[in-house]
């Protein structure tokens, strides 16, 4: 039986979100001396000091695998977002979901070395993916209609945190991850629960 647009999208973001997830351990796992707290996330791909973008260092095989990770995540984000759009016809979530996707490449593609490029990336994908869980809410079924709303309200909110210097005795890297971690989980709550559902709209 064929797949639905729906579970097509479930589909591509589970795997993109999954995939991610052993990535991030992974990268983490073969940095030396890594500390989730004072390390930021995309210091795996690359490490400069502060703004610069000289003296940066680049560990391996940390760099390949968390590049290339989140450049995959990116990809079948836009996959996703591709997919909700032919089943759902709602443009709003697709939007916000490519955008997130697009963020999420442009992490990988520039990394640290590319100084600004790399933080306009970094805020794309984090704002919009908090967006995009919640205009994705009213697509879901209860209880994950609810969660939709809680995790992308706790990133959208640690984000303004993080973006304002306090990290809550969390550090840069841990206040990060409070970022990082909610929406991460949504999307493989997101694409388990698309999986499961048909068009609502045919065509």
């Amino acid at each position: 039986m064929a797949l639905s647009n729906a579970a097509k999208a479930g589909v591509a973001i589970f795997v993109g979100a999954v995939q991610f997830s052993i990535g991030l351990i992974l990268a983490e796992i073969y940095y030396p001396g890594y500390n989730v707290s004072t390390n930021y996330v995309s210091d795996l791909g690359a490490t400069c000091p502060g703004s610069a973008t000289v003296g940066c260092v680049i560990n391996q095989p940390t760099s390949m695998i968390f590049n290339s990770s989140i450049v995959l995540l990116g990809i079948m984000i836009l996959v996703g977002a591709y997919f909700l759009q032919r089943g759902f016809h709602d443009r709003p979530a697709a939007v916000m979901i490519a955008l997130a996707g697009i963020g999420a490449m442009g992490v990988g593609l520039f990394p640290e070395t590319t100084g600004v490029w790399h933080s306009i990336f970094s805020l794309i994908v984090f704002l919009f993916a908090g967006l995009g869980a919640l205009v994705t809410a009213r697509l879901q079924k209860k209880p994950m209609f609810y969660f939709s709303i809680v995790l992308g309200l706790f990133t959208l909110v640690a984000l303004v945190l993080y973006i304002g210097g306090d990290y809550l005795g969390l550090g840069p890297g841990g206040m990060e991850r409070m970022v990082v971690y909610p929406v991460l989980v949504w999307s493989i709550g997101f694409g388990g629960h698309m999986m499961a559902l048909d068009d609502p709209v045919k065509g």
